[in-house]
């Protein structure tokens, strides 16, 4: 969707979520297309159906979505939907190819008490000695924070990252500061919407919205770029997203905060991934 601006400022791409609440099954709505795309972008619609009517679909995406995030079961666009919509996050659906990778029914041992969960099929790396390398343009200043991320998953797993030269083409995972349409079908929407977005095992993709206001560590109107990297890690080494909000790989994290330490739900998913 196109970004807005108010006397030269860019607004948030979810800016148009606060002009919905209140809105229910049978509304008519002008910007109701807008809340249709962002449901169907991280897969609670299959399909992408631009009118403004608030129908017996969008009422189940939304009750779907408030059950993911352990809100209260209303069906409506109420101010707690709202408010944790709008906060910025990462660009991995939560839902893919219909299936819902943030809800559990306790069919397998992994999820039995936990709530981290893995990609269909649980891909894996084959090996425990991974390469990393920054795609040309990556900003020099930020790199050892993407370090600093690796250190902390190799510190809970058995896997050592090491870094190549920029540009490294036969790095296992790559790793770019790119902005809009990059070419990969995922394009970014710019500063306070989708962060960066990663691949699984074993593409190695991940790519970090150049739009964002980042920082090294916690600070106002900003966004942590080691709690990201951590986060986005985790996707490349076969973690979905979370329902527990202190795990790193819980899918939001707004302005001013930093994750930089591994949950114990974290943790764990890691190691039953790889039978550690």
């Amino acid at each position: 969707m196109e970004i807005e601006e108010i006397n030269g400022v860019k607004l948030s791409p979810f800016e148009f979520l606060k002009n919905l609440q209140g809105n229910k099954k049978g509304d008519h709505v002008k910007e109701l297309h807008h809340l249709r795309k962002y449901l169907n972008q991280f897969g609670y619609l299959e399909s992408l159906d631009e009118n403004d009517e608030f129908d017996d679909d969008l009422e189940f995406a939304i009750i779907t979505y408030q059950l993911n995030y352990n809100l209260n079961i209303t069906g409506v666009i109420d101010f707690e939907t709202v408010s944790k919509m709008s906060i910025p996050r990462c660009g991995m659906p939560d839902i893919i190819n219909g299936t819902n990778n943030m809800y559990h029914h306790g069919s397998s041992p992994f999820h039995i008490v936990s709530h981290y969960s893995f990609f269909k099929n649980f891909p894996k790396w084959p090996k425990t000695l991974l390469t990393y390398g920054f795609k040309p343009g990556f900003p020099i200043e930020f790199m050892p924070a993407i370090g600093l991320a690796f250190y902390k998953w190799a510190g809970a797993t058995n896997f050592e990252f090491l870094p190549t030269f920029i540009g490294d083409q036969n790095a296992d995972l790559h790793i770019a500061f790119v902005s809009g349409d990059h070419g990969d079908n995922a394009p970014f929407d710019g500063p306070g919407g989708v962060l960066a977005h990663a691949s699984p095992p074993t593409f190695g993709q991940f790519h970090l919205d150049a739009t964002e206001p980042w920082s090294i560590g916690a600070a106002p109107e900003k966004i942590d770029m080691i709690s990201v990297a951590m986060h986005e890690i985790g996707h490349l080494l076969g973690l979905e997203h979370s329902k527990v909000e202190a795990a790193v790989m819980y899918p939001y994290i707004g302005h001013g905060v930093d994750k930089t330490t591994l949950n114990e739900d974290d943790i764990a998913g890691i190691r039953a991934l790889y039978g550690l």
